[in-house]
């Protein structure tokens, strides 16, 4: 758990509710708080999402990645269609996954 007592950890599951992750994510950002944002399992069809460059831009590098083995289950190439918004250094793992739960000091579920 984070010492700074403002962490929000984001996990994305499902390939619905982009509003909502967005307006929650701005909300948390307005009062200050850093928000990570990790999308895996079917989460990562929210990469192709209009607001999902929005969403990246929001946040800095370190605070946003998607689950490569989901990319690439869901039948996207994890090397060479890297969403627009990110890099190659934020297709991560599920090792990121448990970086950001023991950073946070809340953690939502989508």
């Amino acid at each position: 758990m984070s010492a700074e007592g403002n962490v929000l950890g984001i996990c994305v599951t499902t390939p619905q509710y982009m509003h909502h992750i967005m307006g929650i994510t701005q909300a948390a950002l307005r009062a200050g708080k850093r928000v990570k944002v990790f999308f895996t399992f079917k989460g990562i069809h929210l990469t192709k999402h209009p607001d999902f460059v929005k969403l990246a831009n929001m946040l800095p590098p370190d605070d946003i990645a998607i689950c490569a083995k989901s990319y690439n289950c869901e039948g996207f190439d994890s090397q060479l269609d890297i969403p627009k918004g990110l890099t190659n250094l934020q297709m991560r793992t599920q090792g990121f996954h448990v970086e950001i739960l023991e950073e946070c000091d809340r953690y939502l579920v989508f």
